[in-house]
């Protein structure tokens, strides 16, 4: 039994492009549909209440879409939004739970790093998914809202000076800690992991959100037998803002040009 229906993935803006990277090495069959909400972009630094809404505008846009499953690609949704989204007519994984299993799994000295917007590190989302699994553990949180707009400027290269000092200010406390383990709680985040690692150091094990969500997911359509047969394989992307910018940029991180399959969709149509 197959299900050829797409699975909606949808973010702040491109940071949820390395969920749908590894999506597509993991699961090559499947057809995506990706909400990039670009035009109000980033979602860290909003309140609570914004968070939940644009995260349920963003959940009704793919269900309109006839989407299976919903992967919430971005760190501040599944921190602060996902625990109170219920009753949905599909199933919604989100970006948390599955890079706490991760860490727990790989940390060798019982020290996990978490580095996220400030949405996410204030609502202790991964601290108690950790501590839930190994409760022994220290957790040391850094909040680091400069590397979301870092990422959206394209400021990704292991040389650029501005994305390697802002790292060297954020990361220092975390190295001072000792942390053999980083969870990097956002889906921009992975974009930078070159430098964030230079930073760190070779003994530091860097969790990817986008990879550790695209394997959790395979095994739920697994589990749910929802996997596709291939045959209809399809991706569309949309954005509430500017298409060029998204398409570049995308085109880069997906390793194929997408301009034929992006089109804008009005916010005010959510």
């Amino acid at each position: 039994m197959s299900d050829n229906r797409p699975i909606g993935v949808f973010d702040s803006g491109l940071g949820g492009l390395t969920v749908v990277r590894e999506m597509q090495k993991a699961m090559p069959d499947e057809s995506i549909v990706y909400f990039g909400d670009t035009g109000r972009v980033p979602y860290g630094t909003k309140s609570r209440d914004t968070i939940k809404l644009y995260a349920k505008q963003d959940i009704e846009f793919l269900l309109k879409n006839n989407v299976k499953a919903i992967v919430a690609a971005c760190g501040t949704v599944s921190s602060v939004a996902l625990p109170e989204i219920t009753a949905l007519p599909v199933p919604i994984e989100g970006v948390v739970v599955p890079s706490a299993i991760a860490a727990v799994r790989k940390t060798r000295n019982g020290k996990i790093g978490v580095i996220g917007t400030s949405a996410t590190i204030n609502s202790g989302a991964y601290r108690s998914e950790i501590k839930a699994r190994m409760p022994e553990a220290e957790i040391f949180e850094t909040a680091c809202p400069l590397f979301v707009p870092i990422v959206e400027a394209g400021w990704i290269n292991r040389d650029d000076e501005i994305a390697i000092l802002t790292a060297k200010r954020y990361l220092a406390p975390l190295k001072e800690k000792g942390v053999d383990t980083l969870i990097l709680g956002c889906t921009h985040f992975p974009l930078l992991s070159d430098i964030i690692g230079d930073v760190m150091g070779e003994g530091v094990t860097l969790i990817d959100t986008g990879y550790e969500a695209a394997h959790y997911v395979l095994d739920m359509l697994d589990k749910k037998g929802l996997k596709s047969d291939g045959t209809q394989s399809k991706n569309q992307f949309f954005v509430s803002d500017r298409v060029d910018d998204f398409s570049s940029m995308a085109s880069i991180l997906l390793g194929k040009d997408i301009s034929d399959a992006l089109r804008k969709a009005s916010v005010d149509t959510l």
